[in-house]
């Protein structure tokens, strides 16, 4: 699914309709530069998972966890991830098939750590079509 936004509430909601489908054991991956949007996401994922938390990126922290909501949520942050055995340290498999949702900024640097059937979101902006506007492509993966 591709969708194009023109404004970060447009992001959110898409963002929340996803956390309003999220099922149990789902995994949603956010690929993106740096502030294309990718929290402005999750915090709708999280919305529409009923959380109620302020959500942010768990940059420094690497992971975040927010149990308020219908389902849990595991917000992940690799950015500084440097070796994948990293978050073998925070106990990563008990999150990613665990009984909630996670999601996981910046996965290419822990990608052979993800497994099949993630849902896939790349946000990308052109500055040619307004500061504002974002390309988003959903795919859940095999």
């Amino acid at each position: 699914m591709i969708t194009e936004t023109f404004a970060q509430a447009e992001t959110f909601d898409l963002g929340k309709r996803l956390g309003e489908e999220a099922k149990k054991g789902d995994i949603i991956t956010l690929s993106g530069d740096l502030g294309v949007g990718k929290t402005v996401f999750a915090q709708g994922v999280a919305t529409g998972l009923g959380i109620k938390d302020n959500v942010c990126s768990p940059t420094f922290t690497i992971l975040q966890v927010y149990d308020d909501g219908r389902l849990p949520l595991y917000h992940f942050d690799a950015y500084r991830i440097e070796e994948p055995e990293e978050m073998e340290a925070i106990g990563y498999e008990e999150y990613f098939f665990g009984d909630g949702v996670c999601i996981i900024e910046w996965p290419e640097m822990i990608e052979e750590l993800l497994p099949e059937g993630i849902i896939a979101v790349r946000i990308s902006k052109e500055p040619a079509r307004g500061v504002d506007y974002r390309k988003i492509v959903i795919e859940r993966q095999s």
